[in-house]
C-alpha cells in the first residue's frame, strides 16, 4: 500500500483579500497554505508536511490544489474560498507499469550556469530554460519520476512573485505540462508524486496530477 496523502481542491473567492493578497505574493501564498498542515513540524515544515500546489487559472474562476500527508482546510481565512478534500490513497494505489495516464505539472525548469575552471567551488547562477531547453528538461524529470511520456504541451504561465520583510523579492520562471504518458516505474512516480518534481515548490512549482488515460 501506498503513503497516504490528501488533495484539497479550493475554488478561490475573488473577493477575498486574503486571496487577492496572496495572489499577488507566492509568499504570503506559502505562508497561508502552511496552516492547513500540523504545527511544530521542525526546521523543515514544508518538506515534512509534503505541502505542494499548483494554481490553475480559467477565464472564469481560480482552482488552488494543495496536497500534503494531512489537510485541514477549516484553518483557511473564513472567506477564501469553496474546498473539497480527497484521499489520494487510492490513486497511487493504482499506478502501475504499463498505465496510461493523463498528467498536468506546474514547473520551475532551471540549470546550473557553469563557470570557468577558475572558480571551481562556486556554484554559478540558477538560469531559467525555455523553449525546447525546458521541453528536454521536463521529459528527463518525467522519465526519472517513472514517466514514458507520449504527449507534453507546453503552456507559459506568470512568474511567481514572493517577497517578506526584511529579504529580498524572489521570481520564479514557471511552465505548465499537460500530457499523456505511460508508467514505467510505480514507485518512483509514487515517490514524485508525494515528493514533486524539480525547484520553486514554497512557489507552486512540482505538484504532479495524474488521471487515467481515457480511449476513444
Amino acid at each position: 500500500m501506498s503513503p497516504g496523502a490528501a488533495l484539497a481542491r479550493i475554488r478561490l473567492n475573488p473577493h477575498s483579500r486574503a486571496v487577492q493578497r496572496d495572489l499577488r505574493n507566492a509568499t504570503d501564498m506559502h505562508r497561508t497554505l502552511m496552516r492547513l498542515v500540523p504545527d511544530q513540524l521542525g526546521s523543515s515544515p514544508r518538506q515534512a508536511a509534503g505541502l505542494l500546489y499548483r494554481l490553475d487559472v480559467t477565464d472564469t474562476f481560480s482552482t488552488l490544489l494543495v496536497q500534503a500527508t494531512a489537510l485541514d482546510p477549516t484553518r483557511l481565512p473564513d472567506d477564501y474560498g469553496h474546498t473539497d478534500v480527497k484521499d489520494l490513497t487510492p490513486v497511487l494505489n493504482a499506478l502501475r507499469k504499463g498505465l496510461a495516464v493523463r498528467y498536468r505539472i506546474v514547473v520551475n525548469p532551471v540549470k546550473t550556469e557553469r563557470l570557468p575552471l577558475e572558480n571551481k567551488g562556486r556554484r554559478g547562477k540558477r538560469l531559467a530554460l525555455t523553449g525546447p531547453d525546458a521541453d528536454q528538461w521536463w521529459a528527463r524529470r518525467a522519465h526519472q519520476a517513472g514517466l514514458h511520456l507520449t504527449t507534453a504541451l507546453p503552456t507559459p504561465v506568470a512568474a511567481a512573485h514572493g517577497s517578506d520583510a526584511g529579504t529580498a523579492a524572489v521570481r520564479h520562471h514557471l511552465v505548465r505540462y499537460d500530457g499523456t504518458a505511460t508508467v514505467t516505474d510505480p514507485d518512483a512516480l509514487t515517490q514524485a508524486v508525494l515528493a514533486g518534481i524539480g525547484r520553486g515548490k514554497p512557489y507552486g512549482a512540482g505538484l504532479l496530477s495524474l488521471a487515467p488515460a481515457t480511449t476513444a
